[in-house]
């Protein structure tokens, strides 16, 4: 049964505007404590000389466009011409965008933010096609397992896909963190499941009221999702904001130090040390499952906030309107450091799933979207009961995060190179 009616009908619009309050506060509050990324102030208007580039939609593709070892994720974003039918879709066009992520429905007035594609240093990133990757994943299942982020590159593809076949929504969940879409002629299901950790976690109530604080079992993963593991043939991991603020940490059922807390006689081991963990203990699980084997998975690094001029809470701001160039940008530490992590991870999971028959792939977008602080909603995701609160954590539909499934088709598209 499609669910497609009524979207733009009022009674939907208030229902979703105030379910989007208590999300969204929820989420913002988790997030008030890790540090803002850093960036060098410099007038969006007046980029440094060669470092964005203006090109037309049209322009021919050059000799390497092709080449499989060119590394996708060190470039710079090229302006292309406005009205260029350069958008896959609209906000108009793809009826499954959330309110809160339709910036012009929501009153963005500017549009240049649609109109930037990644171009690699060494070669081009091929246009996203959704026959091609439709055909890749025919008679496959793809699910998304993280946090929020997740769910909005998952949304950004299931527009992108809805160009060449219209899904059906098939299931979901009563709090929606599980939501289902099958592509019928195609028999190619889609599938986003939430968990904010990866591991087991249980939030702190002090005399019946949420504290906002979490205990992190981290040898004990969450098996709402490792259940589905079995039945997925394309796992796409997204997940480290929920770990940037106070939680606190268990291993073997005990309390081994926390995050941020400021607990006399507790030690604070910091975000990174839960991530490595929880990303340990779910590559492992997937390595280690007989059911999981040839499973395909992508880490995806992380995609940082970029609130400016403070915290969300504090008057924290993304109002710029164009991307940064390369020398304009600087990175936080702490973000680094996390995608470090990551890697890391990655690398070693890679290793031992060879052995398995499982594939590992890396997503590496932290440095390409630190570079788009134009793309998220800020002040345009349709809250009226928040004004002056903005989001910089998430993306525009349509927006920058449109690229991550450009990424996503062409490493699909290398790796089964790879077996012709």
């Amino acid at each position: 049964m499609f669910k497609f009616l009524s979207l733009g009908g009022p009674a939907f619009l208030l229902l979703s505007s105030l379910s989007l309050t208590l999300i969204f506060c929820s989420y913002m509050f988790h997030f008030s404590i890790s540090p803002s990324i850093k960036f060098i102030s410099k007038q969006d208007s007046a980029p440094p000389t060669n470092s964005l580039h203006i090109t037309t939609s049209n322009q021919s593709q050059p000799a390497a466009y092709d080449r499989s070892d060119c590394d996708l994720f060190n470039g710079t974003w090229v302006q292309e011409q406005m009205g260029s039918n350069s958008l896959y879709y609209t906000n108009f066009s793809c009826p499954t965008i959330p309110y809160s992520k339709n910036c012009l429905l929501n009153g963005r007035p500017d549009e240049e933010f649609m109109h930037w594609r990644w171009k690699p240093e060494q070669c081009t990133l091929p246009r996203f096609n959704a026959k091609t990757i439709l055909t890749f994943v025919k008679g496959k299942t793809m699910a998304f397992i993280g946090d929020s982020l997740a769910r909005n590159q998952m949304e950004s593809l299931l527009c992108l896909l809805s160009s060449e076949e219209t899904p059906a929504d098939i299931y979901k969940d009563v709090e929606d963190k599980f939501r289902t879409w099958l592509f019928p002629r195609y028999n190619f299901t889609l599938m986003v499941l939430r968990t904010e950790f990866l591991v087991f976690a249980t939030e702190r109530v002090i005399n019946g009221t949420s504290t906002g604080k979490f205990d992190l079992h981290l040898d004990r993963l969450n098996g709402s999702w490792t259940k589905h593991l079995p039945n997925i043939d394309y796992a796409i991991f997204s997940d480290v904001h929920w770990f940037l603020r106070s939680n606190y940490l268990y291993e073997n059922g005990n309390l081994i130090g926390c995050i941020y807390c400021g607990d006399v006689g507790v030690q604070d081991l910091g975000p990174g040390y839960a991530i490595r963990r929880a990303f340990q203990a779910a590559f492992n699980h997937i390595n280690e499952c007989v059911e999981c084997s040839g499973i395909f998975v992508l880490l995806r690094t992380l995609s940082a906030r970029q609130f400016e001029q403070g915290a969300w809470n504090t008057g924290g701001i993304c109002n710029r309107t164009r991307p940064f160039a390369r020398d304009e940008l600087k990175i936080g530490n702490q973000d680094w450091e996390i995608r470090s992590i990551q890697i890391e991870e990655f690398e070693r999971a890679r290793k031992d799933g060879h052995k398995n028959g499982n594939m590992f792939e890396l997503m590496d977008v932290t440095r390409a979207m630190s570079m788009r602080p134009d793309g998220h909603p800020g002040a345009y995701w349709g809250n009226k009961w928040m004004k002056g609160y903005n989001d910089c954590t998430h993306w525009c539909l349509p927006g920058p995060i449109d690229t991550w499934n450009e990424f996503l088709l062409e490493i699909l598209r290398r790796k089964l190179s790879d077996f012709n």
